[in-house]
């Protein structure tokens, strides 16, 4: 579930490293938030991460219902 529907981005991995130099893998997830928005006059329901959701409500090309 931690995919962004509109760029795609989903969890990376990696390692914790220690400062013994220990490592230990981990992973990243990025911000989801499950809005509403209208498409056509229709409201829909979206995964979207905060990023994409700053950038298109900056452009305009989102309008979220509440």
């Amino acid at each position: 579930m931690a995919k962004c529907d509109y760029c795609g981005k989903g969890v990376t991995f990696g390692c914790n490293v220690s400062h013994s130099n220990r490592h230990t893998n981990r992973e990243w997830k990025p911000n989801i938030r499950r809005i509403k928005i209208t498409v056509g006059g229709t409201t829909k329901s979206v995964y979207i991460c905060s990023r994409c959701l700053r950038t298109a409500m900056k452009n305009g090309t989102i309008n979220r219902a509440i």
